[in-house]
């Protein structure tokens, strides 16, 4: 009996390393924890994961430039305290690391957790200041169903978001895909969430300079939704840059995010100095 093929979206399929990369992201976020002053669990709203974590850099605050990274894991998994070794190469850089919490599918639908990740900004932008943050050098990253959500923070084109700059890590910027693979019995992503949260039919704020970056061993629907939602920025004239981490996989390419030297945090700490002023 032939095999059956292997689902493009189940990671699991395609990283035999994934459990062992999940522990060590979690070892280094702990470390982070520990390491680097923060203040964990500020509420954004009133529900129970409606909360943020922020780190800051050493030295004294005095609007220094702020960073949201907003983690994956399909919209059903994981948390804020899994990525906080983010934080790591954004206080480094000298910037405030913003590490976002949201509720999780099923037990909420995607609507909502688009709204949070919106309440969440408005929170950075009304209170950072309180703690030496410049609302006005904001900058988002956001990994696989991170990535998605990182768009709806830029995409309304009638008005500058304030966001000056986004790296978008394994992103997923077309819906439809994923209502025949594996997630459609775990999260059964509705026609309605197609139409509304697809960043491939949406508009965006042209003033957003965005970098696309996707692991090349990753399977073949990342590289090619990076590739038209790139082509899909630049045609709304956003300044948009796109790479293929080599050897990087769905999960190798966002553990290197806390790494040094490697691609992807060069990709971060970039990003940070060309839209925010600070160090590389």
């Amino acid at each position: 009996m032939r095999e059956m093929a292997k689902d493009p979206f189940r990671t699991r399929d395609h990283v035999p390393e994934f459990d062992d990369i999940v522990a060590e992201i979690r070892r280094r976020s702990a470390k982070t924890r520990a390491k680097i002053p923060m203040i964990a669990d500020v509420a954004y709203g009133a529900g129970h994961a409606e909360t943020l974590d922020l780190f800051f850099p050493e030295g004294r605050r005095d609007r220094v430039p702020v960073h949201i990274f907003i983690h994956g894991g399909y919209w059903r998994m994981f948390s804020k305290t899994d990525f906080s070794y983010v934080a790591g190469r954004v206080t480094k850089a000298g910037a405030i690391a913003v590490i976002l919490g949201y509720a999780l599918m099923p037990a909420v639908r995607m609507a909502t957790i688009v709204d949070q990740i919106r309440r969440a900004k408005r929170w950075v932008d009304e209170h950072i200041e309180s703690h030496g943050g410049d609302p006005g050098k904001l900058t988002v990253s956001g990994h696989s169903a991170g990535a998605h959500l990182a768009t709806m923070l830029f995409d309304d084109d009638s008005r500058p978001s304030g966001i000056k700059g986004a790296l978008l890590l394994g992103g997923i910027y077309d819906l439809r895909p994923l209502q025949e693979s594996f997630l459609a019995p775990e999260i059964a992503i509705t026609d309605e969430e197609v139409e509304r949260f697809s960043p491939i039919d949406h508009r965006f704020d042209p003033s957003v300079t965005v970098h696309i970056s996707v692991g090349a061993d990753e399977t073949p629907p990342f590289h090619s939704q990076a590739a038209a939602f790139a082509e899909h920025l630049k045609n709304q004239g956003l300044g948009v840059s796109r790479t293929s981490l080599a050897r990087m996989n769905h999960m190798s390419s966002v553990r290197d995010l806390g790494v040094p030297d490697t691609d992807a945090a060069r990709s971060l700490v970039h990003l940070l100095a060309s839209v925010s002023g600070v160090s590389q």
